[in-house]
């Protein structure tokens, strides 16, 4: 497979992906962006490789990271944007699982990466393990943490809906 045949297939999930680990779609976009390019100068090792897409994954990954690291892209979070339209009848659904994706968003990065490709990616323990480069002992860890901090932060946003995790 060509590189452009590679890129011309999975654009549209690894921009997904890093939507969900970035939570922005503009910073997604551009990891993406800054990742196919790195991904093209080594095009000729990533192809030999057994599973070129949890290479590119795992770069994604390591790029999302070190982008936190740099001091210079740490980002002022507000609980709530002030010039919002006026009363919007949202949908139960939407905001249920916009509710479910601020408690994602709160856990660790490497619990949050966990969840998010093990439950948006739908992959298994071995693929994340690999993509993290840690073992999968340590993916199922981050994962049964993660889930327990979701489940005691919606009990206490949420006494009533408390085990629907």
């Amino acid at each position: 497979m060509t590189f452009e045949e590679y890129a011309f297939a999975r654009t549209s999930a690894l921009v997904r992906l890093a939507r969900l680990l970035t939570g922005d779609e503009h910073r997604a976009e551009d990891l993406v962006q800054e990742v196919l390019a790195q991904a093209y100068a080594r095009w000729g090792r990533i192809a030999r490789t057994d599973r070129p897409d949890a290479y590119v994954r795992r770069m994604l990954v390591n790029a999302h990271r070190s982008w936190w690291r740099r001091r210079s892209s740490r980002e002022v979070t507000v609980a709530a944007v002030l010039d919002q339209a006026g009363d919007v009848d949202e949908a139960a659904g939407v905001a249920e699982r916009d509710a479910l994706w601020r408690l994602v968003c709160a856990l660790p990065a490497r619990q949050r990466t966990v969840i998010v490709l093990r439950y948006y990616e739908d992959l298994d323990d071995a693929s994340i393990a690999e993509i993290l480069d840690c073992s999968t002992g340590t993916v199922r860890t981050h994962a049964k943490r993660a889930l327990t901090a979701l489940r005691q932060r919606q009990a206490a946003a949420s006494p009533a809906r408390a085990g629907e995790f």
